[in-house]
């Protein structure tokens, strides 16, 4: 078959056919910089009755899926039935996919329509649902896949992970490996033991033996899974093992790194997070959002408040925006340390609005230093800006403050809007779980 002759044609000096096939057009479609770019070759493929083929529609749909652009894709669509490439598997799985992202109905219908389903698509759906919440539906279609794979197990356990089933999450890796007809990949892993952190004792046992897994197996400790193994001992106090692990592996990136600083600043290692921060600079690993958190947090631990300004001043030396979390740290710094003046001007020049958690950081300062002048300022109009029953520990603070200041008109004011939202400061609590 002769193929078409393209004249010669250049697309901001990127591209350049004379004659060629028409999967070139394709190729270009895959090679698009931006999904803009790929429409404005899309475009040009129409203009010129440039015929399509499977890949072009598939490339297309894969550059503009990130756009969560609902009638675009809906475009795309009637499109692809017009050619009649709807019955091609691959294509009909991306333009699932993008609906997925783009609107979730759409693609429950469209999977409802789509005579030929693969693994991918029934795996795509179980993701789609897990992104929407209904973890019981996502589960009930994993149950009926008349065909799994290891990825359809992966996108099971990341719907329980993500959607705070921990338990269940964990039951189905354990129910996967006894199997022994899927072999976890590092994604299953890595979902497993994500979630190992946030669930104490027994999450630890678990990431213990999902390690032992890994050893057993004769895994080495690539980035990934070496960064979450640290991050699940660090949080979970084992600071000894978080270590043996971070020195076992042969690379590390920024996220190794900021798990060792989070983890020592939580457990009160202040001096050892501010060396590793140090031996980090000196290798030439440039720190992130979250490494400043827990330099800060760690600075916040020990009342350095000196370091603590360096480190806050070097947030913006690196390029970075501090964030509202920056902020809080430097707040419950100042409060400690009974700098409510600097505290109170931080806050009202900070680049974001300042939340509950600032501002109840703030009067705590200032009720252990019983700095009631400067609490004034704030106590009137945050009393119009926050609501009883979901900051009732705000009130309590309020009132406690006008007490010890010796209002007692105000205090019982305080309490009257308390009693009549039925308002009352949430205990803390504590629990044991047993293995």
């Amino acid at each position: 078959m002769v193929q078409p002759t393209i004249p010669p044609y250049s697309y901001s000096g990127l591209f350049r056919f004379t004659i060629r096939p028409f999967n070139s057009w394709a190729l270009a479609l895959k090679n698009a910089s931006s999904p803009r770019k790929a429409l404005d070759l899309y475009s040009q493929m129409h203009r010129r009755s440039i015929p399509f083929d499977s890949f072009s529609i598939l490339f297309m749909l894969n550059s503009c899926a990130p756009l969560h652009n609902s009638n675009l894709i809906a475009h795309l669509h009637s499109h692809i039935l017009k050619l009649g490439f709807i019955s091609h598997v691959y294509v009909a799985t991306s333009l699932l996919r993008a609906y997925v992202l783009a609107s979730f109905n759409y693609a429950r219908k469209l999977f409802d329509e789509t005579p030929e389903r693969n693994v991918v698509t029934w795996n795509i759906m179980i993701t789609g649902y897990s992104r929407s919440g209904d973890i019981n539906k996502a589960h009930a279609l994993f149950e009926a896949m008349p065909l799994r794979d290891v990825a359809s197990w992966s996108a099971m356990i990341a719907a329980f992970m993500n959607n705070g089933k921990l338990n269940s999450g964990f039951s189905c890796f354990r129910e996967m490996v006894a199997s022994e007809r899927y072999k976890p990949d590092q994604l299953t892993v890595g979902l497993a033991l994500g979630g190992c952190a946030h669930m104490g004792s027994l999450g630890l046992l678990v990431g213990k033996s999902v390690h032992g897994f890994m050893v057993k197996n004769g895994w080495g400790l690539d980035v990934k899974i070496g960064t979450i193994l640290v991050d699940m001992y660090a949080k979970c106090g084992l600071l000894k093992l978080a270590c043996i692990v971070f020195n076992l592996m042969q690379q590390r990136n920024v996220m190794t790194w900021t798990a060792l600083i989070c983890g020592f600043a939580q457990h009160g290692y202040s001096e050892e997070a501010l060396s590793f921060f140090e031996a980090m600079q000196d290798i030439g690993v440039r720190p992130n959002e979250l490494t400043f958190t827990g330099i800060l947090n760690a600075c916040a631990h020990r009342g350095l408040v000196e370091e603590g300004r360096k480190y806050f001043n070097m947030i913006e030396q690196n390029g970075l925006e501090a964030r509202i979390q920056h902020y809080g740290c430097m707040v419950d710094l100042f409060g400690k340390a009974g700098l409510l003046e600097e505290a109170y001007q931080l806050i009202t020049t900070m680049k974001v609005e300042p939340n509950v958690v600032i501002w109840g950081s703030f009067l705590s300062g200032c009720k252990e230093h019983k700095q009631f002048e400067i609490a004034e300022r704030v106590t009137k109009q945050l009393l119009e800006r926050i609501e009883p029953e979901s900051d009732a520990g705000v009130y309590s603070l309020i009132c406690d403050l006008y007490v010890l200041n010796g209002k007692w008109d105000d205090a019982e004011r305080v309490r009257k809007v308390m009693v009549g939202q039925n308002v009352r400061k949430v205990r803390g609590s504590s629990f044991i779980t047993r293995s």
